[in-house]
């Protein structure tokens, strides 16, 4: 094919996409933000709320109503799972055998605080070309993205091979209803040759940006218990260890607090030549913004608070290949102004432990919770409960297989022809379960992980927005890759 063709199918593709989200995926969204569809860890009542129930109709709805040829869609509901929609559409004009599978989910993080005026995270907001909202990012958009990409290569009369796509709304729970899915559909999936993940994000909004690696995670609740009731502190300070200082204690065996490394051992793996090879490229790339990117408050002399570290391959190993607790949630802590004089009987954290990519998530809880009970100070119970289910505690992180000469070069062309600049690779710190799912299941399939995901964009956090002019062009990248499967 000449340059003069393969330019005017990427002009075709773009104006295609361009349209379908000024007309039909925006007012979607805008929907679809406006409806609290927590996942089943925010919200223990989903099934009677009916919220995930909803936006996975409402979604279904809308890619029965494109019409588009041959394509088949069936809203899949498991006995006590949240549900999933599944859809197929035959190879068009391509002789390939490998079946593209492309990934979304439509369940969001809960509300957060600190949303400016005029925004929330319910209320969508379309200004200046940012979808302001919860989960329009992350992930909403997928499903109409992935769609309207299919679309426009029919339109265009453009070959594609056959694709599915797996739709779910359980993944910021960790995807734990995702396997039993796969195991069922496991006859209609197909030999799957290619992923296109639409759930990550970008180093920048000029190029497309492929995701190399995904961080693991273990979650759960740290609680330390001493009292059976609280007590004066007045009286009880210095004899009663306090609960707080107790977890603190505990917490000292996991994380040194002055740099935040992670100490055991176990939770780190040495990183691959390449991975670092490609971070140095990114650094040099994006430079400080790696980390100026943050919503920084004041700090002590009235200038922004600093990063951990501010060289930019440091920032961005730290976020992608090194192991590091945050605590999201806390138990125990009456609000300010109803804190008496009390020593408390119990104080419990929400822990967040991100791994490296090849670190075991399941042999990591199980670490985690010996390292975090054993030898208690002062014999207090202290417990701690991992998310998830026996059999699977924790979701494993994923580093992306070698890839093939045909998607490198078919991503390169695609960004610069629709972003007038080269692929950018780059490892993402966010946790994706199905990716590690599908490297087992599909180990020769390759993986395209990208997403909207860029700079300020606040995934769960307030202020969270969709970079649309992003999108459009995501849309119109993928399209393009899937036509070009060999």
């Amino acid at each position: 094919m000449n340059a003069p063709t393969r330019q005017a199918e990427a002009a075709a593709l773009a104006a295609y996409a361009e349209r379908a989200w000024d007309e039909r995926i925006v007012p979607a969204l805008v929907d679809y933000i406006a409806v609290p569809a927590k996942s089943p860890m925010f919200d223990a009542d989903w099934a009677r709320h009916g919220y995930l129930d909803r936006v996975v109709r409402d979604a279904a709805a809308w890619v029965e109503a494109r019409k588009l040829p041959g394509l088949r869609l069936d809203v899949v509901r498991l006995e006590g799972r949240t549900p999933l929609i599944f859809f197929e559409l035959p190879a068009s004009g391509s002789a390939s055998a490998d079946t593209v599978l492309l990934y979304g989910h439509l369940d969001k993080q809960p509300e957060f605080s600190g949303w400016r005026p005029g925004l929330g995270p319910w209320t969508p907001k379309y200004e200046g070309g940012l979808l302001y909202g919860r989960g329009g990012a992350d992930d909403g958009y997928a499903v109409y993205a992935a769609i309207t990409a299919l679309e426009a290569l029919q339109a265009q009369g453009l070959p594609h091979p056959r694709c599915v796509g797996l739709i779910e709304s359980c993944e910021e729970s960790g995807s734990g209803d995702l396997p039993a899915y796969i195991e069922a559909l496991k006859p209609r999936l197909g030999q799957v040759g290619l992923v296109v993940c639409l759930d990550s994000g970008a180093g920048n909004y000029d190029q497309l940006w492929l995701t190399t690696s995904l961080r693991g995670m273990v979650s759960g609740v740290l609680k330390v218990e001493i009292l059976s009731e609280g007590v004066h502190s007045g009286d009880s300070s210095g004899v009663v260890p306090s609960s707080f200082r107790i977890l603190r204690h505990v917490l000292d065996r996991l994380e040194d607090s002055a740099s935040g490394r992670l100490l055991p051992p176990f939770f780190h793996c040495e990183i691959p030549a390449s991975r670092l090879a490609q971070t140095e490229a990114t650094a040099a790339l994006l430079k400080d913004e790696v980390w100026k990117r943050f919503p920084w408050a004041c700090g002590a002399d009235g200038g922004p608070t600093l990063p951990t570290t501010t060289d930019p391959v440091q920032a961005l190993l730290n976020r992608t290949w090194r192991p590091t607790l945050s605590v999201t949630g806390a138990d125990g802590l009456p609000e300010l102004g109803n804190a008496g004089n009390v020593l408390r009987p119990s104080t419990a954290f929400k822990l967040s432990l991100r791994l490296p990519p090849l670190v075991d998530a399941h042999q990591a809880s199980v670490k985690l919770k010996s390292l975090l009970e054993e030898h208690a100070p002062y014999n207090a119970k202290v417990t701690f409960h991992a998310d998830g289910r026996a059999g699977a505690l924790g979701a494993t992180g994923w580093n992306a297989p070698e890839l093939a000469p045909w998607l490198e070069q078919a991503m390169n062309a695609a960004s610069n022809a629709h972003f007038g600049a080269p692929v950018g690779y780059i490892g993402q710190g966010g946790t994706i379960p199905l990716m590690s799912l599908l490297q087992q299941g599909f180990p020769r399939a390759q993986m395209m992980v990208c997403g909207v995901l860029g700079p300020k964009s606040n995934a769960h956090g307030p202020n969270e927005f969709l970079h649309v002019p992003y999108g459009k062009k995501l849309t119109a990248a993928v399209a393009q890759v899937i036509a070009a499967c060999p």
